[in-house]
């Protein structure tokens, strides 16, 4: 199937509208209660509403404005270097083509709802952007290492994707993944998961599975206490590094 490389906001159809303002509905109820604070504010700082696919100039021009960051369209996936280069220039990789009804509830590649919905409100928050932008430059340093970039793709995926955030001594969703998932949405803050608290080198010990609902999540007191991990990811990154070149000695 063909997947656009540019948005041409024009070209959406009826569908994709009805597609877009189902999703959101059926989310925005749910995360209303559970939420990030910071994300849910973001959500009318970059004006996104039911009836309206976001129009990727008029995000870039305020998330431009607040935090530098801007959206990139992509086909795709893209492949794991060029997405940390993207970041590390504080461009987010978004596609900007919807699933269909037929796929509101599972959709195996990433789509704009994911993408744009989840992604994006949390692109005005400073401390997230800095964390966002320090792990794609520590990628880029060790990009032709398989080993490195499986480590750092837990760090992504128990933070950006799957993370919990506490606020006012409760639990919040803030990772991408959740806030475009029905289901996870429920799950990730019930009493049939484990909640821990964030730990740089337990993540880095913990393994996951991208086709199914998670069994673990990781919680993080503040966006500035992920910006403020970097030096310990780096630092256990190249020691486990160092470790595994000793042991293939």
């Amino acid at each position: 199937m063909h997947r656009p490389t540019e948005q041409i906001y024009s070209n959406y159809t009826q569908h994709d509208f009805a597609v877009w303002e189902t999703l959101f509905n059926r989310q925005i109820v749910l995360l209303k209660e559970t939420a990030s604070k910071e994300y849910l504010e973001a959500h009318k700082t970059i004006k996104f509403s039911p009836d309206r696919i976001p129009d990727f100039k008029e995000v870039n021009a305020i998330v431009g404005g607040i935090t530098g960051w801007n959206l990139q369209v992509v086909p795709c996936i893209s492949p794991q270097k060029d997405f940390f280069q993207l970041l590390s220039k504080k461009k987010f990789t978004a596609t900007c083509w919807l699933r269909t009804m037929e796929q509101l509830d599972y959709l195996e590649e990433p789509d704009m709802f994911h993408d744009v919905f989840g992604h994006v409100p949390l692109l005005t928050n400073k401390s997230y952007c800095k964390f966002f932008e320090g792990i794609s430059t520590i990628a880029l340093e060790h990009i032709d290492n398989p080993f490195a970039v499986e480590l750092l793709g837990k760090i992504y995926w128990f933070t950006i994707e799957f993370g919990l955030i506490r606020e006012e001594n409760n639990m919040k969703i803030y990772g991408a993944g959740i806030m475009s998932s029905f289901g996870e949405v429920k799950h990730c803050l019930s009493d049939k998961v484990k909640h821990v608290d964030f730990d740089v080198e337990k993540i880095f010990s913990t393994e996951y599975r991208n086709d199914q609902m998670q069994n673990l999540y990781y919680v993080i007191d503040s966006y500035e206490q992920l910006y403020n991990s970097l030096d310990e990811i780096n630092t256990g990154l190249k020691r486990r590094l160092k470790a595994s070149e000793k042991v293939t000695i």
